[in-house]
Parts: C-alpha cells; structure tokens; sequence
C-alpha cells in the first residue's frame, strides 16, 4: 500500500476530515490532499507528526509493504489524547473567566456598597481581611487558569 492510500485509510479510520487532520498537523488542508492524491509526499518533519499522532511507526509510513501491526487500535488513543486536551483548555479559561468575574464583582461591590465590603472584612477570621482572601482567591484563580492554558498551548 502506498503512502498516500495509508495516509487516507489513517484519517479515515480516524474519523478526521482533512481540514481535522490539517489543523492538528499544523498544515493546509490542500496539503493533506495533496499527500492522498499521490501529488505530494510530507516533508520529513510532518512525516514524523503523522506517524506520532496516529501511533505508527516511520517504516509503517513509509514502505510500501510494511505491516501494520495494530495501529489502528491506537488511533482512538490519539484522539483521545486530543480531546483532553481541548478539554484542560475549555477548564483553564472557565478557571480565568471566573477568577477575572470575581474581581469585577468585589470592585463593583466595593466602590457601590462600602458597608458590604467593611462587613466581609469584619467577618474575617484570618487577619488578612475579607477583601484581601477574595482578591487572593480570585488571582489564585486566573493564574491557574492561565497556567492551565499555557501548559496545553505548549504541548503537541
């Protein structure tokens, strides 16, 4: 089987479009066409991002008589791996949003209602004031959000 018939089969049994599949590759989907089509064949590097994301190996890819030794139960891994991904994204910027809302809604109660404020501060146990745990929680927040996002953005 030639590389652009497994590439097809790869994707396919996936469940990805090529548009998908171009996007987690980091390429057009005219490319990924192209590579099915048997117009073009993938650089070496994009060679190697497609053999890591549905599991396979190089020689897979790349001989035309190459077994394919259970790769396709690995393919549901990938993607997966995928959503979870998407998922701890979805996670950090909820986490962010709601850290930067609770700021707002502490600034918004402080500059409209004083007294509301001065009673959280007196009601505090701890001798950072009330206003000073909720402003902490709330930066708490947006930064473990922010790390969150970060840490996802960063991983391939």
């Amino acid at each position: 089987m030639a590389l652009s018939e497994k590439l097809y089969d790869l994707r396919k049994k996936g469940g990805l479009s090529q548009e998908q599949l171009a996007e987690q590759l980091g390429v057009s989907r005219q490319a990924i066409s192209k590579w099915e089509s048997g117009k073009a064949i993938p650089e070496s590097d994009t060679l190697i991002s497609i053999s890591q994301y549905f599991d396979v190996s190089l020689d897979y890819l790349l001989k035309e008589n190459a077994a394919p030794s259970e790769l396709i139960s690995n393919i549901g891994q990938s993607e997966t791996k995928a959503n979870k991904k998407h998922e701890k994204q979805i996670f950090g910027l909820i986490t962010c949003i709601l850290g930067v809302a609770g700021l707002l809604a502490w600034g918004i109660l402080s500059v409209l209602l004083p007294s509301a404020s001065d009673q959280l501060g007196a009601s505090s146990m701890i001798t950072i004031d009330g206003n000073g745990i909720f402003l902490i929680i709330c930066l708490l927040a947006i930064v473990a959000g922010a790390v969150l996002l970060l840490k996802n953005t960063t991983e391939k």
